[in-house]
């Protein structure tokens, strides 16, 4: 029988101690692989369905024979996964400010998605999303893709807050090309409030539920997807 519980990696970090756990859950019949934070539950491979549309969602929107794609946040991979699983993608950035989840990956402890740290298209950086894409810009991509905080409103830092306004939004679009797409996963239901934020600094937005089953519950689960393109001239200062 498959043991119930591994922790295959403790590390501490200056956002606290991250673990990566292996344990096998008799529902799912499956071994699941879970990341905290401290006592934060942060991901698991029990639940990836929206992590996967946030890269097919985004890059459905994308018109462009070559993409280049910049993931904010590596988690367990599924995102950067999917994004080169698309035929026009030539290069996926991945930025996250965890250093033992780039780890991970490099040491192939993750063996749902373990080519990720391989793929001569793909490039794993130990920094921090929101600081790369505050300054002015040195790379520009077809398709920026966030999964960080749980939502624009539930931060995993507090210093992340400047990010979800007109005026954050707009820096980091400076980093988009024409025609360019952002896509936002939040574990809560769409926003109003957000929404609105999104559309002053984009033409062009939606959000998009994901519902998923629930193996836990015998129900369904839901995230949303943000999606932004076309940026909107001026600035709210």
């Amino acid at each position: 029988m498959p043991a119930r519980f591994e922790e295959l990696d403790w590390q501490p970090t200056d956002r606290g101690e991250i673990s990566l756990r292996r344990r096998y859950d008799p529902v799912a019949k499956a071994d699941i692989f879970e990341v905290r934070l401290g006592e934060e539950f942060l991901m698991s491979s029990l639940f990836t369905a929206a992590e996967c549309e946030l890269a097919r969602l985004a890059l459905a929107w994308v018109d462009r024979s070559e993409v280049r794609v910049l993931v904010g946040g590596l988690g367990l991979g599924y995102t950067a996964q999917t994004a080169l699983g698309d035929p026009r993608v030539t290069e996926v950035v991945v930025i996250d400010a965890m250093e033992p989840v780039v780890d991970w990956h490099r040491r192939g402890l993750l063996p749902d998605n373990p080519g990720l740290a391989t793929d001569p298209r793909c490039r794993l950086v130990h920094d921090n999303f929101f600081r790369v894409v505050s300054v002015e810009p040195d790379a520009s991509y077809d398709a920026i893709l966030l999964d960080i905080d749980h939502t624009p409103q539930h931060l995993l830092h507090p210093d992340h807050a400047p990010f979800y306004t007109e005026t954050g939004l707009r820096s980091m679009a400076r980093h988009l090309n024409d025609g360019g797409v952002f896509a936002l996963w939040s574990d809560d239901p769409p926003e109003a409030a957000f929404s609105e934020v999104l559309a002053s600094a984009f033409a062009r937005t939606a959000a998009e539920v994901v519902s998923f089953a629930n193996p836990l519950t015998g129900g369904e689960s839901r995230n949303t997807i943000y999606l932004a393109q076309g940026v909107r001239h001026g600035s709210s200062g």
